[in-house]
Parts: structure tokens; sequence; C-alpha cells
């Protein structure tokens, strides 16, 4: 539970810092584009108002005279077409231009309904404008070092959300052991504490048992007396049963938190253990008007403990057997998979509201809360938890699904 309660922290902080963090160089990034496509605008407006300075400067001031535009240090050129496309004026500058671009240009230029416009793949923008004469002025930059520019400063944010998000998990991994180590002292003390005390219990619910036993062979005990010793013998193998399923869950979560090595790997059977849990519940639900039917796939084997896979497969068809509607089938089903095994367990009877599913597996919770162990049904509330702490044990999954049309079904994968 607290690898998961760790992992959904990192998660969580990394993201919110990452979404931070990428917002802030997008906008960076947008700025930066916004500013470029100001010089590219620039230099195509002082171009095509007919300057000829627009030659690259070393050393050139950026402002010209008081309330005239800024000038920029981009390869620029002016043509002068006329209505069928002819260049009929070119600027003096120090620049030429490949004759197909042009061509390019002064075509889109006299098709496109907007009088501005690039060719991205020759790294060419132009704007036009139709003189007094009926001509048209078209003014073309090359924007090759803006566009290197734009294209590296999207790189180098890349690089930096990259490595600032691994840098965030490392130091959200270390934040979250240190957010983390007081419930992690809790769950550990609250783990000792439920095995301890399911230890210390057992030992006087021996002799209670004991005791009772040799009162409830005694044959002239009262017949008033016999039913109370009854009572008590009743109770406390019911105490017994609960001191064991504690004592069972408290060894899962050891297990499972890596503390303890209690789980025996072995080669297990798991086909031999369902069909063999299938036979054995088919006289019980026969008994309350029900069947169990299986289908397993012979030779499917899982590395785990024997011990904790038979009783969490016994745990899953007595919870199905004891809810299942008369008339009805349990279906048991066993298969082999790409990547482990899948077991399904689905009876038809009362559903679980959805509200109870994601519960279901919770300690001590019963979704119909009018189930007793005096109605024949009920139990402690611990059946499915141990079942689920087997699995987690196993590096498994198990999920709960109950509608009225399939019934309810609980899947295992391992």
């Amino acid at each position: 539970m607290l690898k998961k309660l760790k992992r959904k922290f990192v998660a969580i902080v990394t993201t919110l810092a990452g979404i931070v963090l990428a917002g802030v160089l997008a906008m960076s990034l947008y700025s930066t584009y916004v500013n470029q496509q100001g010089l590219i605008k620039d230099a195509l407006d002082r171009n095509l108002e007919g300057s000829t300075e627009a030659v690259p400067v070393i050393g050139a001031a950026r402002k010209s005279e008081a309330g005239t535009k800024r000038r920029t240090n981009m390869l620029a050129l002016t043509v002068e077409i006329s209505q069928s496309g002819v260049v009929l004026e070119s600027s003096d500058d120090n620049v030429s231009i490949n004759g197909p671009v042009l061509e390019k240009v002064v075509g889109q230029a006299l098709e496109a309904s907007s009088n501005h416009g690039s060719l991205p793949e020759y790294h060419v923008s132009w704007k036009s404008a139709t003189t007094g004469s009926g001509t048209t002025r078209i003014a073309i930059v090359d924007t090759t070092a803006v566009d290197d520019t734009f294209h590296n400063a999207i790189v180098r944010n890349i690089e930096i959300i990259a490595l600032g998000i691994l840098v965030l998990l490392g130091i959200s991994w270390k934040l979250a052991d240190w957010a983390l180590a007081p419930v992690q002292r809790a769950w550990d003390q609250q783990r000792r504490f439920v095995s301890d005390a399911s230890h210390e219990l057992k030992t006087p619910l021996a002799v209670i048992l004991a005791n009772t036993q040799i009162l409830q062979r005694d044959k002239a005990l009262p017949a008033d007396t016999r039913r109370w010793v009854d009572s008590t013998a009743e109770e406390a193998g019911h105490m017994k049963t609960l001191v064991n399923d504690l004592l069972q869950l408290a060894r899962a979560d050891e297990s499972v938190a890596g503390t303890a090595d209690i789980l025996k790997r072995t080669d297990v059977d798991l086909s031999e253990i369902v069909s063999s849990a299938a036979l054995e519940f088919d006289a019980v639900a026969f008994e309350r008007g029900t069947s169990v039917e299986d289908s397993v796939t012979e030779g499917v084997h899982v590395q785990g403990d024997a011990d904790w896979l038979r009783r969490m497969v016994r745990i899953l068809i007595d919870n199905a057997v004891k809810y299942a509607a008369v008339g009805t089938t349990v279906k048991v089903t066993l298969e082999q998979r790409s990547k482990g095994c899948r077991l399904t367990v689905n009876n038809q009877g009362p559903t679980i509201p959805a509200e109870d599913l994601p519960h279901v597996f919770e300690r001590f919770y019963r979704s119909d809360k009018a189930r007793t162990r005096d109605g024949g049904t009920g139990g402690f509330g611990l059946g499915l938890a141990i079942a689920k702490s087997t699995v987690d044990a196993h590096g498994g999954s198990i999920q709960c699904t109950s509608d009225e049309k399939s019934g309810t079904t609980f899947t295992v994968t391992l």
C-alpha cells in the first residue's frame, strides 16, 4: 500500500512541477517566436517601402532616426513585377536569389488572397504591395537564421524539460521517503501489533477451547449448563478463526512490504488446486440449491506458496457459493495467458452496489450490512481481504465487477 502511495505522490509532484516548467518554457518560446516574427515583418515592411539598405552591416545601429522603424540585419531583396508576372526591377543590394525560388514566390504572391506568405521549405518570407503604377512590389527576406534559432530553442527547451523531470523524479522520490516516514512507522506498528496480539491470543483461546471440550464430554453436566458451555465453545471457535485470519493478514502484509520472507516460492500446480476446490464446494453448493461448474486449463503452473494460493481459491469459491441465487451455477475458470494465468469466479445472485465495489477488499467491510454470522452467510469480513493480500504477496492483481446481466465476477491475474 505504501509503495503505491509513494509512487502516486512522486507522480503527482513530478507531473505538477513538469507542467509548470513546460508552461514557463512554452511562454518563453512563444515570446521568442513573436519577437522573431516581428523582426521578419519589420524587414519586409522596410524593404517594401523602398529602402535599399537591406544588406547586413556589422555594427549597424539598432535604431535609425527618431520615430523610424528599427533596422534588422537580415538578407532581403525587393522585386517589382508586372501584372503578368514579369520581373521589371530588383533592388541593387548585393544579394541574389535562386531562380526557381523567386519563381515560386512570385507565383504565390500573384495567386494568394493575402499580401504576405512564406515558403518554409526554403526559409523565405515575402510581402507584397501594389504601386501607384499598377505594378506589384514584393519584399523577400531570408529567414534561415531566424528559423534555425527558433528550432534550436525548441530543442533546448525539450532537453531542459527532460532533464528537469529527471531531477524532479529524484528529488520527489527522496521527498516522498521523508513525507511518508511517519505513515510507514504507524503502518509497521499496526502490523506488528496485529501479529503480536494474534500470537498472544492463540494460547488463551486454546486453553478455553480445551476446557470447554472437557466440559462438553461430561455426561453429568445439566442441560441448562451444557447450553452455556456449547455457546462458549462456539464463540471461542469463531474467535480462533478471527485470530488466524488476522495472523494470516499480518503475514501477508509483511511479505508484501518485504520485511519478512514468509512465502514459500515453489512451483505450484494451480490447475490441480482450482479443480480440487471446485469439486470440494460442489457438495456445499448442492445443499444450497446451486452448482459449481469449472473450466480449468490443465498444466497451469505458478511460482508461489501452495497453501496460501489454495486458501485464496477456496475463499473466492466459498464466497461465490454463499451468495449465489438458488438454481444458478457458479462458474470457475482458469486459463493460461501470454504472461501468467487468469482465474475468474462468477456467480449469479444479489449484485454488489457500485459504491461498494471499491471497498469489497477492505478488512471488516461488508457490502450487505444485514449479513451476519448468525444468518449463515456472514463472516468477519476478512475473507476477501485475505484473498487480496495473498494475490498482492504473489505480485498479482485481483478485481471485482458486478452487474445484473453478468453477475458478480472476481478476476485474479498471476
